[in-house]
């Protein structure tokens, strides 16, 4: 985990990635920070530090979500991203408040899981090596000693399609060590073995009520248990049959409890769950009435979870007590203040986050790692069709940006996609007939492109 960055370094690595902002990313940075504090403290005062969970507010599109991502993947954390709406009070239809924390747990283990095969792939990789030499020398396993007494004499490695067979010694040591050798040559890869597979049978579904998905994961556990999955026997490649050896040796020497219990340690002491639209649970004042109760029976069901409680997995019961909340809204028609007074007070560290404009808009197209212009480079590069962009053609495509945010719904960065989209569409279209060309995107080029949405404001409504 690289919990250990300093505050400085991690607004650094996020500078990559996200334009602006500065005060988010100091916040977030102090934030993971603190989580590296916390563990030094001793046991008895560690317990005590609770996590400053954050509310940032701002339009959409300016990178509140993108700034929780690459957060939680700096500190290698589990990290869920949910939407605040898809959540109903208990008693309604809907999803529970607690399937949050038992997602997040399941993406715990995926990640603990993927870091422990990972540690564990170089052994599963000689043993399905050995596994493999086995199905090739069936009658000579490795543990095989050759006979004083026994005759010296050839024997055969028979291979189906009529393929020439492999002379060896009468020695089952000297044999495997030949195949081996003829194995990590790869000339054995178009060779075929028979080797014992799962069978994939049909899917069980079990259709369980809203908020009761755990139940419905408990059937699926039990009957998985009552009727295993039948084995049969199938030809295959040499090079496909070493990587579901490989799977296979994997998953024998992950230990699944430690990974459970592991998980669940990296959950609760490192997980991020970022809820998205808080915002459109709040009820503003004037407004409290009818269905604006069952938004606040969200906001009571999610109190428990953030305030810290225990939830019951199919791992265990997990505390959310030191996990880190980080919610976000663009709070157009509410505030936090609108939030219940006790929700508000788990969430301490409130910022906002600025609009964006065609200077920042520029930025975004010419400075972070993933830049919009490297990524549509990148892929007419597949079609050996060379594009660059000038410097002017992007501050156009930036002002333009900017003008149709001011003009229509104010989308943030998002804009940027649909006006790229629409500049380089024929480009991408007509691609593969230009192989070998070479196209420069300049003023003239994307003015051309957006004219007719740029005259008709009601087009663009629709277009951009």
């Amino acid at each position: 985990m690289n919990t250990a960055l300093t505050p400085r370094e991690i607004v650094a690595e996020l500078d990559k990635f996200i334009i602006g902002q500065k005060e988010a990313k100091r916040m977030v940075a102090i934030a993971l920070r603190n989580r590296w504090r916390r563990r030094q403290l001793d046991p008895a005062l560690r317990d005590e530090v609770a996590p400053k969970n954050i509310i940032m507010m701002g339009p959409t599109g300016v990178g509140k979500t993108e700034i929780a991502r690459r957060l939680a993947k700096l500190a290698a954390s589990p990290f869920i991203k949910v939407e605040a709406t898809k959540y109903t009070e208990v008693g309604y239809v809907g999803r529970d408040v607690e399937s949050i924390v038992r997602d997040l747990m399941e993406i715990g283990i995926a990640l603990v899981r993927e870091e422990e095969s990972e540690r564990v792939r170089q052994k599963a990789e000689e043993r399905a090596e050995e596994r493999l030499l086995d199905l090739l020398l069936p009658s000579s396993p490795a543990s095989a000693q050759p006979s004083s007494s026994s005759p010296s004499r050839v024997d055969y490695v028979a291979y189906s399609d009529d393929k020439p067979a492999v002379p060896a010694e009468s020695s089952g040591k000297s044999t495997r060590e030949k195949l081996r050798d003829l194995y990590r040559q790869g000339n054995l890869n178009d060779r075929e073995v028979e080797m014992e597979v799962e069978e994939s049978g049909p899917q069980l579904e079990v259709l369980s009520m809203p908020g009761l998905e755990q139940v419905g994961s408990q059937f699926k556990d039990m009957f998985g248990k009552m009727f295993p999955s039948r084995k049969k026997r199938r030809r295959m490649k040499i090079a496909e049959a070493y990587g579901m050896l490989v799977q296979q040796e994997t998953q024998r020497l992950l230990d699944q409890d430690k990974v459970a219990e592991m998980a669940r340690e990296r959950v609760e002491q490192s997980g991020i769950v970022f809820i998205d639209e808080i915002d459109k649970v709040a009820v503003p004042t004037k407004s409290r009435q009818g269905a604006d109760v069952s938004r606040e029976g969200v906001q009571r069901d999610l109190l428990p979870i953030v305030e810290g409680s225990s939830v019951s997995t199919k791992y265990g019961i997990v505390k959310t007590d030191h996990i880190l909340f980080i919610a976000a809204g663009a709070f157009h028609f509410a505030k936090p203040a609108d939030l219940i007074p006790e929700l508000q007070g788990r969430f301490p560290l409130r910022v906002e986050l600025s609009a964006l404009g065609k200077d920042e808009f520029f930025r975004i197209l010419t400075e972070p790692h993933n830049a919009l212009t490297r990524q549509y480079e990148a892929l007419l590069g597949t079609e050996d069709v060379k594009i660059s962009f000038t410097a002017e053609a992007l501050e156009e495509i930036s002002a333009f940006a900017e003008q149709v945010n001011l003009q229509t719904e104010n989308i943030g960065a998002r804009r940027l996609y649909t006006i790229m989209e629409k500049i380089l569409a024929d480009l991408s279209f007509d691609a593969p007939e230009k192989t070998g060309e070479t196209v420069v995107i300049d003023r003239d080029y994307v003015r051309e492109r957006v004219k007719d949405v740029r005259v008709n404001t009601d087009l663009s409504r629709f277009i951009l």
